[in-house]
């Protein structure tokens, strides 16, 4: 589509990236066809061939208004679209931009944007998460359902706190990290601690804070990169959603002189679990057991990282019993904060999402991302785990 900047917007750090994005646009509408919120809510402002609409309006100097703020705040960045389009449009690179301009010309209500930064400074920090999930433990029986749910269902542990760590995953699955380090401890690969890296920055940069976001992914690389100079084969993610963003570091700081070329390299360092463990030989030390199992694939796994499927064929080349899954590509309404940020899309999200993954009967739901997992979990129905969970059990085992 042609574009036609304001002067303003000409002068914007990533202008060129998104006339670029805009003009690959063809406005097909074969994106409207696969976007969760424009099957929910119909209105074409809601999928997004409106979206970008929105922003070139923006971009091209028309006002930004609290109603544009809400039809991208609606976004999940699921990125199901961008799997679809034909034209190969950037459309999440472009949504992180139109964002930035419409978040900095309309200021949120303080309701929000008190929501929003406790969000971010919570859930970025795995001791005060952690302590927060306990207080909330202790006192479940007084908070609303919308909270209660977003507590972890008690599970047995699996061990102690092993190298790999995050920030809500700590707290939320602690066995998920447990497990991985015990699984690939057993195919002799050795997980090297690396307790200066923190949060990987996606909350804050999906959260109206894109500068504080990279600020983290500065961080990260600068705790990361004395162990890749020393040998360090790979950055490895238990969480699909951090381990999309870590994938972006390259691109989203392509243009600082200071960290492009080491951001270039620790995205091409970061792989996800299934990645390793899809190349060991987990035959000669697993025992899988008959039990109905339905996967769950992230979004940020299959639409960001593009391994679809990758999770299913491992669990399967191990011996598991697999369902059926309608629609897998869809997304589960977690995506992140959205399920705090857009509560009620999300429940319907969830529950759509969990009637399709019920569908076989599985005695057990397995996904690759905590926000998932969680999110998943709270409705109270079948138990959702991380695949490298049951993998562990199936060694213990």
């Amino acid at each position: 589509m042609q574009t036609r900047f304001s002067e303003e917007s000409k002068n914007l750090p990533r202008a060129e990236e998104a006339e670029r994005i805009l003009r690959s646009c063809v406005h097909c509408g074969f994106c409207n066809a696969t976007c969760p919120t424009y099957q929910l809510l119909g209105d074409e402002l809601d999928g997004p061939r409106g979206r970008i609409y929105l922003i070139k309006q923006v971009l091209e100097g028309q006002p930004a208004t609290a109603s544009t703020q809400l039809h991208l705040d609606r976004c999940l960045s699921c990125r199901n679209c961008e799997t679809t389009c034909p034209s190969g449009v950037d459309y999440h690179n472009l949504l992180d931009i139109g964002r930035a301009v419409v978040d900095h010309a309309v200021p949120r209500p303080a309701g929000q944007r008190a929501l929003r930064l406790g969000l971010r400074s919570l859930a970025s920090s795995p001791e005060r998460f952690t302590a927060l999930l306990r207080l909330g433990t202790v006192f479940r029986a007084l908070l609303p359902t919308n909270l209660t749910a977003k507590l972890p269902r008690p599970s047995p542990p699996h061990g102690e706190r092993p190298p790999l760590e995050g920030c809500v995953q700590p707290g939320l699955s602690p066995n998920t990290n447990a497990s991985a380090a015990r699984v690939l401890d057993r195919l002799g690969v050795s997980v090297i601690p690396c307790a200066q890296a923190g949060c990987c920055g996606a909350l804050d940069y999906h959260l109206d804070a894109q500068a504080s976001g990279l600020d983290r992914a500065r961080q990260n690389i600068d705790a990361w990169w004395p162990h890749l100079e020393n040998g360090a084969e790979a950055i490895v993610q238990t969480a699909s959603g951090c381990g999309a963003f870590i994938k972006d570091y390259g691109h989203l700081l392509e243009h600082d002189p200071n960290y492009a070329a080491k951001a270039r390299q620790v995205s091409e360092r970061a792989l996800d679990l299934v990645q390793v463990l899809g190349k060991e030989p987990l035959e000669q030390i697993c025992a899988a057991r008959n039990q109905r199992i339905a996967v769950h694939c992230p979004c940020t796994l299959q639409h960001a990282q593009k391994l679809g499927g990758s999770i299913e064929a491992l669990l399967t080349r191990l011996g598991f019993n697999l369902t059926e899954v309608p629609d897998g590509h869809l997304c589960c309404g977690s995506a992140g904060t959205y399920s705090l940020t857009q509560p009620a899309l999300a429940r319907q999200l969830r529950d759509n999402r969990l009637n399709a993954l019920e569908s076989g009967q599985p005695e057990l739901i397995v996904t690759a991302n905590v926000g998932c997992q969680n999110h998943l979990d709270g409705a109270g129905r079948t138990p959702v785990r991380h695949w490298i969970e049951l993998v562990d059990q199936s060694l213990a085992e």
